[in-house]
């Protein structure tokens, strides 16, 4: 029976753990009982752990490892002092991470507080604020007004000095204005000057000219025109019936005959290749307009930078590369003049003196215009030939104001210029 219950644990033990050439069999005597019919002799001894297959036939030895005893640093008595005792298990609150098998966290954080429900409200502690004495908060020590004597001889030493140097320096205490509220500060405009007549503004102009020297009479347009554009500028020259009464000295760059017709018609400087060659090694002119011929102007390529500086440059258009010397000449001493509108799109021009009579002047500004309408760009179309080209139109002195006059009053002057001098 004892072996049939042997064989019986066997056969279950072999069922449960079929691998059994990874595990070694914990019935050795019992295989080895199953396997031969020879029973076991009692005197045969057990195998050992060397013959028993899957396991190391050596165990490794396993040697101490010592280390030196470190010694204790010297507590100071704030590390003597005992620690806080945690709170109670019933004060600790649990983390809803943790499952509830483990130990409850104690040193929890504010975030995590903020995300757990149903927690304890936590008492905020106040400080008393801390609030700087005042002058009346102090006890009186028993001085006068709550003052020392010391503080009182001082007082009165810095007020004898002050009255001292008021009386030295005479310095009278200012006054304290009290603005009222709110103060309301009135704008004041600028009254525009009345549009006056062409006849009353010359009038105007002859009675502000009070310098010592025939002052010049001058005219200045503000054109309606883009300057920046290309191909709009306004450029021109005419005669004045009455001359421009300024003393011009006039250089004509000619040789041969037509150097001596220049010098006939009244030229002050009359020369060729010499002049220019003078011109270049002194940069100096003494001249106020210049003339030349066809074949010169060829030639003065070298004194050309000096020349545009000074805005002496012949130019074909404006009639000063001519070779009809004489009436050149002769328009120049008749008061022949050139105008251009500038970066801000204003003409200016001299137009006579002051000591012209009203009428002469009134004709030299109709020439003007009428020169001036002459030069009108193209692009330009209006209803009228004034609308949208001039916009104002100002005569001044050289050292005296500067006075409005209408358009229409200019546009009378024009005609009145055509008539008489043009037909």
């Amino acid at each position: 029976m004892a072996a049939l219950k042997l064989l019986s644990e066997a056969r279950r033990h072999c069922l449960a753990r079929p691998h059994q050439h990874l595990y070694p069999s914990p019935f050795p005597n019992l295989q080895r009982f199953l396997s031969s019919s020879t029973p076991i002799s009692e005197s045969e001894p057990n195998p050992s752990p060397a013959e028993i297959p899957g396991r190391p036939s050596r165990s490794v030895p396993i040697q101490p490892v010592s280390y030196p005893i470190k010694p204790k640093e010297q507590s100071s008595p704030e590390q003597d002092a005992p620690e806080p005792s945690p709170p109670p298990p019933s004060q600790q609150l649990r983390n809803p991470s943790q499952p509830p098998g483990q130990e409850i966290r104690s040193n929890w954080t504010r975030e995590d507080v903020r995300f757990v429900r149903d927690v304890p409200s936590i008492t905020p502690v106040s400080y008393p604020s801390r609030v700087a004495p005042l002058p009346e908060d102090k006890v009186s020590t028993g001085a006068v007004d709550g003052e020392t004597e010391e503080l009182q001889k001082e007082k009165q030493k810095i007020e004898a000095e002050n009255q001292m140097r008021r009386r030295v320096f005479r310095v009278a205490e200012e006054e304290k204005v009290v603005a009222p509220f709110p103060m309301l500060i009135e704008v004041v405009k600028k009254e525009r000057k009345p549009v006056l007549d062409l006849m009353d503004a010359i009038r105007q102009v002859k009675a502000g000219a009070k310098c010592k020297f025939d002052e010049t009479v001058e005219a200045h347009v503000k054109l309606g025109i883009d300057a920046k554009r290309a191909g709009k500028g306004v450029r021109g020259n005419m005669t004045l019936p009455h001359g421009s009464g300024k003393v011009v000295r006039v250089a004509f760059f000619a040789e041969g005959a037509q150097a001596d017709e220049a010098r006939a018609a009244g030229a002050d400087i009359v020369g060729g290749l010499e002049l220019v060659e003078e011109i270049a090694g002194s940069n100096k002119l003494n001249f106020d307009k210049c003339f030349a011929t066809n074949e010169m102007i060829l030639r003065m390529g070298k004194i050309s930078r000096i020349l545009r500086e000074r805005g002496l440059w012949p130019d074909r258009k404006l009639g000063t590369v001519t070779n009809d010397v004489s009436e050149a000449l002769t328009k120049v001493k008749q008061g022949h003049i050139e105008f251009k509108m500038d970066k801000t799109a204003i003409v200016h021009v001299g137009i006579g003196k002051v000591s012209y009579s009203e009428e002469y002047l009134r004709e030299n500004i109709g020439a003007f215009v009428n020169s001036l309408l002459q030069a009108k760009p193209q692009g330009l179309k209006k209803a009228s030939k004034y609308a949208g080209y001039i916009n104002s139109f100002n005569i001044c002195s050289t050292m005296g104001p500067g006075f409005a006059v209408s358009i229409q009053s200019v546009s009378k002057a024009a005609d009145h210029y055509n008539k008489v001098y043009l037909k």
